[in-house]
């Protein structure tokens, strides 16, 4: 009978076993080491970008000539990525952890069908690893949008049948499975694909997850015109019959909720309700139920007398209760509907729209409008005159309803790392447009076969300026676009001020400020490679390369009256911020040490380096004479004073 096999031992075997590689060792021991009693398991596949990573930290640079700049001083600004996602993702990871509201993907589906590029090679159907790749490869980006998220953030990710349970299965273990929001048929084709075998398929899925399911929040969606014709409206906006006025269930009855039994006139002529006064409800409840109903028949016979009709809520001859309390009564009647005739008079409230003036209504678990429909995406893109550019786009409704679901609030930060053809970008921009929000986008694009600079920026530029006679200009939107770069991981002293002067348009998107003005010391202007600043509204922030100019800076602080703290990034080769030489004006400054911030964040996301291990030289008995002969020359020379 074979024993069970003890881990411990195992691994301590490993220490000692030769010919492996510590890569080896170390891969074998932590696969041991690992426990799982649920969920994905699969072969972590390599990917190149991670390998530059262990070497290099990404930072972004802005691409200066390409900024769509609005003259509207409060416009949002939109930001465009060109760059392997990895790499941006862990350069957002400083600027942005923990700030995204909303994250919208459509990221390879893995058909085989050369849609999913792994280290510059399509990955077939017949590719052994084809799913392992794919994991590896969504596993290390969504972890870091994990970070992202704002505890109310949500993530939408369109996906089809050829991963649509491994993401599922691999977004429960990163996101929780308790904060899924829903995994959303979501109709493109309502004919259904004719080529697939067995059913023509009709569908693909939005797989939605919040960071926090306990603190999000979602939307509702505008209903559309057809369904407008059962609404009405009034003076206040769109309503629609809702509840019957009187109470229903378990707590309904009288004996219950007695201050909810009371009389509500409605006037014989007009049909307009009214309440009985204060005084007379005080009077008629004094939990005395004798007393009490003797005096609504006194009540109940005086408005009879002068036309009104008088209503109790009695159902099926059992006194029952109001929803509302007399108070509220009295206070809405405007938000009560009459039907009926007279002696046999109904009262229901006013269902209003959930959001906005338009009606609204709650989201299906399954997403349809015939504007979903695939083919709209594609003359989308025929409008703006980038047709044959890119396949299977996704069309504009369906991200604009996305996002009024989910960025309901109007100063949303909403991200898209896989931009593709622009229409998170483009979607934003028409929602804040019809509900005067300020969105912000931060869309990332690689540039292979040039489309981050040909499509997803030239199709939101459009956008924003205007294009042939079908798309109007949306210019209350500023577009800037960055490429990524890197910098060596050595910490170097020449390495971590690259670092820091590189930060530069990293700080500006951190801080959402990229207005650039002058520092003046003593009368004079500081050069821009010791320090640079930069406001927007009343906000500052100063940029400081070269330590020795603090003592100028702190004196021209010392005459600022600014409105908030003035940020200050302050390069320094460890964690000390200079906070002795900031003492005199602590009270307008908050301070942060360049680059260790930096590489802090990063630490957290970027894969770990590999040690260099010692190379063992092993030396033939010939090769260690001449070894020990040419020491003993070297050590001679060196008594003698002679040239070694």
């Amino acid at each position: 009978m074979s024993r069970r096999i003890d881990k411990a031992e195992l691994i301590s075997k490993l220490q000692t076993l030769a010919g492996l590689t510590v890569d080896e060792r170390s891969s074998l021991i932590g696969l041991l080491r690992e426990h799982k009693k649920y969920g994905l398991v699969w072969e972590d596949k390599p990917e190149d970008v991670e390998e530059r990573l262990r070497d290099e930290l990404p930072v972004l640079r802005e691409v200066k000539d390409k900024a769509i700049l609005s003259k509207e001083l409060d416009a949002p600004n939109h930001i465009l990525i060109e760059g392997d996602n990895l790499e941006a993702l862990t350069a957002l990871s400083y600027t942005h952890e923990g700030k995204i509201d909303v994250i919208y993907i459509d990221p390879p589906y893995n058909t085989g069908n050369k849609d999913f590029v792994y280290n510059d090679s399509f990955v077939d159907t017949e590719d052994s690893y084809r799913h392992s790749k794919w994991l590896s490869f969504m596993n290390k980006r969504l972890k870091i949008a994990k970070k992202l998220l704002s505890d109310k953030g949500v993530i939408f990710i369109s996906i089809d049948d050829n991963e649509q349970a491994n993401l599922k299965l691999l977004c429960d273990s990163i996101f929780g499975e308790n904060n899924i929001l829903g995994n959303l048929p979501t109709i493109m084709n309502l004919k259904g694909n004719q080529d697939e075998f067995g059913f023509a398929g009709t569908h693909e899925y939005t797989i939605a997850y919040s960071r926090n399911k306990q603190t999000c929040t979602l939307g509702a969606l505008n209903v559309e015109e057809d369904d407008l014709l059962e609404w009405e409206i009034d003076s206040i906006g769109y309503y629609k019959k809702g509840a019957n006025l009187k109470s229903t269930g378990v707590n309904a009855p009288r004996t219950k909720r007695p201050n909810l039994y009371y009389p509500i006139l409605i006037d014989n002529k007009t049909l307009k309700v009214s309440t009985i006064t204060e005084e007379e409800f005080l009077n008629s409840h004094t939990r005395n139920y004798e007393h009490d109903d003797l005096i609504m028949k006194q009540i109940a016979e005086h408005y009879r007398k002068i036309g009104y009709t008088i209503l109790l809520p009695i159902t099926n001859g059992m006194e029952m209760s109001w929803r509302w309390q007399w108070s509220t009564v009295k206070n809405n009647l405007h938000e009560i509907i009459v039907t009926g005739t007279l002696g046999n008079f109904s009262l229901y409230k006013k269902q209003r729209p959930e959001l906005g003036d338009l009606p609204s209504k709650k989201p299906k678990s399954t997403l349809y409008k015939p504007q979903y429909s695939s083919g709209n995406g594609t003359e989308q893109l025929k409008t703006l005159g980038l047709e044959r550019l890119f396949n299977n786009p996704k069309p504009l409704d369906l991200i604009k309803d996305i996002l009024q679901i989910s960025a309901i609030n109007k100063e949303s930060i909403i991200l898209d790392f896989f931009a593709g053809s622009g229409t998170t970008m483009h979607a934003t921009m028409l929602l804040n447009e019809s509900d005067k929000g300020k969105r912000q986008c931060i869309s990332i694009s690689n540039n292979e076969n040039n489309i981050c600079e040909n499509v997803t920026y030239v199709r939101n530029s459009r956008v924003i300026l205007g294009f042939g006679d079908n798309i109007n200009s949306l210019k209350a939107n500023t577009l800037r676009y960055y490429k990524t770069d890197f910098i060596s991981r050595d910490r170097t002293q020449k390495n971590m001020r690259e670092l820091v002067k590189a930060a530069t348009d990293l700080l500006c998107i951190k801080e959402n400020m990229y207005q650039e003005t002058k520092i003046v010391c003593n009368g004079k202007t500081l050069r821009k490679n010791f320090a640079r600043r930069f406001s927007e509204d009343s906000k500052e922030m100063i940029i400081i390369y070269e330590p020795a100019v603090i003592k100028y800076i702190v004196e021209e602080l010392k005459a600022w009256e600014e409105k908030e703290f003035i940020k200050i990034y302050v390069f320094s080769e460890g964690r000390y911020a200079y906070d002795d030489d900031f003492k005199d004006v602590l009270n307008k400054v908050t301070l942060c040490a360049l680059p260790d911030a930096i590489y802090k964040t990063y630490r957290r996301v970027l894969p770990k380096r590999k040690k260099v291990q010692p190379i063992e030289i092993v030396l033939s008995e010939e090769e260690q004479e001449e070894v020990l002969t040419d020491a003993a020359q070297y050590s001679y020379k060196e008594k003698e004073g002679g040239e070694a």
